[in-house]
């Protein structure tokens, strides 16, 4: 049995800089229908001194409530698809469980490089079509599959390289799928929801997850989520698209620097 992860000194400092997360997490997550974990685990590592897999499981538990909050907000507006996101969690699910397994068998430097590749194939999308926001997500057994595909694919590249689902469901659903940005973004954290409860059991086994920290990130995520969700309804399609492309280079930019971080390591 591997030793548990050190925690995190309970000082004013640590109370303060997992409220500072959350607030920030949940402002992004109701805006742009990310779990918030490519800022949660950044900087859990950077204040807090959490190794990767800790950092990882915080963020994960902190998302069920984040989420939860998000998915309500944008149902106020009709802006979720229960179904589609339901079928997507099924195919995350699975997905997942390859993409751990195929973790040791994999290039991280390569992967990381590809997923760079793939957004910024995106981001160069996002200023091309601009989705409607009458746009609905029609269920046919062609996108039945399509979105089994959707969640699968998702699950593994989260499985692999830590990603959350939002960064590929919400771009995805827009630019294959041809849902308005508002459905794509209501749509991508339901499905977060059972992901995110699975992987947080799995996760607590190991004793990979800060429980107060998840809790303090968490609360203060949701005060702020509900926020990003009503802005996210005042902007117009293409303002949305713009500043979510902004968001999507900022990830980028990440996964970058830890590709050429790990290929200065190697050499």
């Amino acid at each position: 049995m591997t030793d548990a992860p050190v925690r995190a000194a309970r000082t004013p400092a640590f109370i303060i800089t997992c409220i500072s997360t959350g607030l920030l997490a949940g402002l992004l997550s109701g805006l742009f229908g990310v779990g918030g974990g490519t800022v949660i685990v950044p900087l859990l590592v950077l204040f807090l001194k959490f190794d990767q897999r800790l950092a990882a499981g915080t963020s994960l538990a902190a998302i069920v409530p984040t989420a939860t909050v998000g998915v309500i907000s944008y149902a106020v507006h009709g802006s979720v698809a229960w179904i589609p996101a339901l079928i997507l969690a099924a195919g995350a699910v699975v997905g997942a469980q390859i993409g751990t397994w195929l973790l040791p068998r994999v290039s991280q430097v390569a992967l990381r490089w590809a997923f760079v590749g793939f957004l910024a194939v995106v981001i160069v999308s996002l200023f091309i079509i601009i989705p409607s926001r009458e746009a609905e997500l029609v269920l046919t057994v062609g996108t039945i599959f399509g979105l089994i595909a959707l969640g699968v694919i998702t699950g593994i590249v989260a499985g692999l390289i830590g990603v959350g689902g939002g960064v590929i469901v919400v771009p995805a659903l827009m630019l294959l799928f041809g849902t308005s940005d508002l459905i794509a973004k209501g749509t991508s954290l339901l499905m977060m929801i059972p992901t995110a409860i699975s992987g947080t059991i799995g996760n607590a086994r190991r004793r990979n997850v800060d429980l107060l920290a998840a809790v303090l990130v968490g609360v203060a995520a949701c005060t702020t989520t509900a926020v990003g969700a009503w802005l996210a309804t005042l902007m117009t399609p293409t303002v949305a698209n713009v500043l979510f492309a902004a968001f999507l280079i900022f990830i980028a930019s990440q996964m970058a620097y830890k590709a050429l971080r790990a290929g200065k390591k190697k050499s």
